[in-house]
């Protein structure tokens, strides 16, 4: 607790994001966009839920809800295919099942404004067996598993309180909002979805944003986090930091041992025209506590590059290369991070995407490779293979409002 206390507290004076979570261009993702020119024009897209790109969410369908005002409805439905090469005990090397399956309504103009998130969908992680949608569902968020209030106090303040999406992190929690289907070895140090408060500030060009929430789903409201992006043109720069001021031995699926720690971030985002270029560096730290079984704390430190390149007629490809390490050794008791204390992991994923309107296909081929595990931890039927490639297809429909562009 001596190195969250004191290493939070001061990260969290300087970082901060006007926006649920961190966006890659640093455009705030609760923020009411610009008014529409007079002119007839295409309705825009909503930037809630936030995607980085290369899949580009429709317009809204908008009803006129009485007191309420206009209330705005996307959704998306699609779903996914993959195969995994050694595949631990309990896996299967073929899995297939529904990725999403859920609505998003949401309130965006007046002071009192609102989002939900509702429905079916499925998270899968590099390097991590493959969970069905139904258990992910369950043993993580629930069916609703981001919903909140929004008061816009005024016109670059605003404060969230409900179930909110991480502050940290450069990758988004459900697929359709991120370059590549699988989330990345370094998200499976992150958090993802936080019950809390938060405020939001704009401040001409920088973004700030503080949260006062339960961290890894606890439910123990002990995490504060943070962070700052600054956006000049194409080019973002953010800050991003939070932790754990308390200490628990609760734990479950989706509150890890890791829900007693830190985490850093540092993401430069240059995002023009059909380029995306995102690299970033993350840090995380749980310390050592007997009292809750950690008898020597861990740290990690990794980098990941993500590019994204648009051509002609809807295609795309996405790239992503990572490397993160852990510290410690088993002879030391160390707490377990990733495949062993001591263990590292590189991955290479690529996706090759389609979209024509609201339709999209599109396929990850992934590639883990680990080194210095502990034997039992790592890949196979006997824990002890260092490598494991994937293939995954993923097929759907967004919905909206049909009046736009198709890409």
């Amino acid at each position: 607790m001596r190195n969250i206390c004191s290493a939070t507290i001061v990260a969290v004076l300087f970082l901060a994001d006007a926006a649920l979570a961190q966006t890659p261009s640093g455009t705030p993702p609760d923020q009411t966009p610009a008014a529409a020119p007079a002119a007839p024009a295409a309705p825009a897209a909503l930037p809630t839920p936030a995607i980085t790109g290369p899949l580009a969410a429709l317009p809204p369908a908008t009803f006129d809800a009485g007191p309420l005002g206009k209330i705005n409805v996307n959704g998306i439905v699609d779903g996914l295919g993959m195969w995994t090469g050694n595949y631990v005990p309990g896996d299967k090397s073929t899995q297939a099942a529904l990725s999403n399956g859920q609505i998003f309504i949401q309130k965006t103009d007046g002071w009192f404004q609102f989002y939900v998130q509702a429905g079916a969908y499925n998270i899968a992680a590099l390097g991590t067996p493959f969970l069905s949608t139904e258990k992910t569902v369950s043993n993580l968020f629930g069916p609703v598993p981001v919903a909140f209030l929004k008061l816009q106090a005024g016109k670059n303040t605003s404060f969230l309180i409900g179930s909110l999406p991480t502050l940290i992190g450069a990758e988004y929690t459900f697929t359709f909002e991120n370059m590549n289907i699988h989330r990345g070895l370094l998200w499976n140090q992150e958090n993802a979805v936080n019950r809390g408060i938060q405020v939001n500030q704009t401040m001409g060009k920088f973004t700030a944003s503080l949260s006062w929430n339960d961290g890894f789903y606890s439910n123990r409201y002990s995490w504060l986090t943070g962070s700052l992006t600054y956006t000049n043109g194409p080019h973002a720069i953010a800050f991003v930091g939070g932790g754990n001021l308390g200490q628990t031995e609760y734990q479950t699926f989706a509150t890890p041992i890791q829900n007693n720690g830190s985490i850093f971030n540092v993401i430069y985002t240059y995002s023009k025209g059909s380029w995306i270029i995102q690299p970033y560096w993350q840090h995380t730290d749980v310390p050592t506590n007997a009292k809750i079984g950690v008898v020597k704390g861990a740290s990690t430190d990794g980098g990941a590059i993500l590019v994204s390149r648009a051509f002609k007629h809807g295609f795309s490809l996405p790239v992503r290369w990572e490397y993160i390490a852990s510290s410690g050794s088993a002879a030391q008791q160390s707490v377990n991070l990733m495949y062993g204390p001591g263990s590292a992991g590189t991955s290479v994923t690529v996706t090759p995407t389609f979209q024509y309107g609201g339709f999209y296909f599109r396929g990850d081929v992934a590639y883990v490779h680990v080194s210095d595990i502990t034997p039992g931890d790592a890949f196979g039927q006997f824990g002890n293979k260092k490598s494991q490639p994937r293939a995954m297809a993923e097929i759907g429909f967004m919905f909206g409002n049909n009046i736009t562009e198709k890409k």
